[in-house]
């Protein structure tokens, strides 16, 4: 029993030794990047189901290979959370050990200068008309702000080791701790966060961010349930799109209006204009402009006289003409029988053309702004299959309806504004013109700032990592043993230097210092000239 204790501890500690190596860190550093090459090639499902979709049509075979290895959900797999915790918590083992490594070379005393100096990989020897003491009051003041420490050696002579360059380590500190935040802070994102899609017609349309029925789409965050959204209420009042004349987009403003906070209670409203990369910040929430389209509006007039107006978003099957395709249906009014009533739905689908242009019968777009609209409708009267319990798009009927035949082509034409189509029956249908609206994007991320923080903290950082340099220098001053008849003492003043990372950039930082230390009484006898270059052929 002893013995298996032995070696679960063991085993146990070598795991831990592993997984907290820099190695591993790097490691799963590439995989997670790895991991998440599948979520930008395969569309994913919080993003866009529709593509998820079309994807099963186009690859029938491998679809279904790709959803039990989750990739259409990648970043919401085990796999991919399994890669994010071992990354994390390897990371936190590394950076423990090497703050207390770096605090103990923090307190601890710059090394003693070594015995020979002239095999350290910068150095340098001079003989100097001034005695040991004013030589170390000299390098105290050129070194002034390197880590230094006086040491009085053996036989006499006097020296200075110093050091710098630690703020090398305090940005690769940094720099781990603050990926290590930027993890924490996206974790708490999808811990925390919500994000909605909505669209609304820029006709003073309203949307209250009250609840998540209010959404066309919402992606909440794992501890968020929907009942305590932040409460504000936008209005779209105008939406204006300037394209150039090639019918690319020069720019889109919204003017909008909100209301937040004690505005809700007094229902005043604050103008803003809404512009893409623009959004309105308000109570924690951000609103974006992702998107914008054309809502045809159609008035139907049944036979007995009353009037119903359809006014519902277009989807665009085309960005660059903005041909739009879509569906606007009808309940007959006053009716009180549930089978009449299904039998009399009307639905008005078919296509829009913001600038209309015919191949033969054929409409298309020329242009994606509003120069001369018109529709290309198919008018169709039964059961829609609003009550069957199935969902259905708001941009098409249910063809199932259609190929059971309850569901049948009554009238087909080209309308512009202000033309309608008479029916069978006498019901009347009027195409009144066309609205804009816009695709709004509610976002709401409590960690966001921090997540900031921590991206302006790696880039300081790895900046302070690379630009600074670890280096030290040493300083030894020997009277001088050469006879001299003049009575003003000389000394020989020994200086090395070493790169403890690279040694790109400080060779030209030695020579300086050493002028400086050195300078002009540099003794330029043969004898001295004799020592130094024996020091660099040593060095060499």
């Amino acid at each position: 029993m002893p013995g298996f204790l032995n070696a679960t501890l063991a085993f146990l500690r070598n795991t831990w030794r592993g997984l907290t190596s820099m190695r591993t860190a790097l490691v799963l550093l590439f995989l997670l990047a790895l991991a998440a090459l599948p979520g930008a090639l395969i569309p994913q499902r919080s993003l866009n189901q529709s593509e998820v979709d079309r994807y099963f049509r186009d690859y029938p075979n491998l679809a279904p290979i790709l959803d039990k290895l989750g990739a259409f959900e990648v970043f919401s797999s085990v796999w991919f959370a399994s890669i994010y915790v071992l990354l994390f918590i390897s990371l936190i083992g590394c950076l423990l050990p090497r703050c207390w490594e770096y605090y103990k070379q923090w307190r601890s005393k710059p090394v003693r200068t070594p015995r020979n100096l002239g095999r350290m990989p910068h150095y340098e020897q001079a003989t100097l008309d001034a005695s040991v003491d004013e030589v170390m009051t000299s390098a105290r003041k050129r070194l002034r702000g390197w880590r230094m420490v006086e040491r009085e050696e053996a036989d006499g002579a006097l020296s200075i080791s110093a050091e710098r360059g630690f703020l090398r380590e305090i940005g690769n500190l940094v720099f781990h701790f603050a990926l290590v935040g930027m993890l924490i802070g996206v974790a708490g994102g999808k811990l925390y966060g919500y994000e909605g899609q909505v669209i609304v017609v820029a006709d003073g349309s309203e949307f209250c961010n009250s609840g998540t029925y209010n959404y066309d789409s919402f992606r909440a965050g794992l501890t968020v349930d929907g009942t305590q959204l932040n409460p504000f209420c936008v209005r779209l009042n105008d939406f204006e799109v300037k394209y150039q004349p090639t019918g690319q987009v020069e720019s889109y403003r919204v003017d909008m209006q909100y209301q937040a906070g004690g505005d809700l209670d007094t229902n005043t409203w604050q103008p803003y204009l809404l512009q893409v990369n623009h959004p309105l910040r308000i109570v924690g929430d951000r609103v974006y402009l992702s998107g914008n389209g054309y809502a045809p509006k159609f008035t139907v007039t049944f036979p007995d006289g009353q009037q119903r107006t359809g006014l519902i978003q277009w989807q665009p099957v085309s960005i660059q003409t903005m041909l739009s395709q879509g569906a606007t249906k009808f309940d007959p009014p006053g009716v009180q029988d549930e089978a009449q009533r299904r039998q009399s739905q009307l639905a008005i689908t078919g296509l829009f053309a913001p600038t209309a242009t015919f191949d033969g019968k054929v409409l298309s777009s020329g242009f994606p702004d509003l120069l001369d609209p018109a529709v290309a409708v198919d008018v169709l009267r039964g059961d829609l299959g609003l009550d069957s319990g199935r969902g259905q798009s708001i941009f098409s009927v249910d063809q199932s309806m259609v190929d059971q035949g309850r569901l049948k082509r009554v009238a087909r034409q080209n309308l512009r504004p202000g033309e309608e189509i008479r029916l069978d029956d006498g019901t009347r249908v009027h195409f009144d013109g066309v609205e804009r609206w816009a695709n709004l994007q509610v976002s709401h991320d409590p960690f966001q700032p921090w997540v900031l923080g921590f991206a302006i903290a790696i880039i300081f950082g790895i900046g302070t990592s690379l630009t600074i340099k670890r280096r030290r220098v040493w300083v030894r001053a020997v009277p001088s043993p050469e006879p001299d008849d003049s009575r003003s003492a000389r000394t020989v003043v020994e200086v090395g230097g070493l790169a403890r990372t690279d040694q790109a950039g400080y060779g030209e930082e030695f020579t300086r210092l050493t002028a400086d230390l050195l300078g002009t009484g540099v003794d330029h006898s043969p004898q001295s000239r004799a020592v130094a270059g024996s020091a660099r052929e040593r060095k060499s």
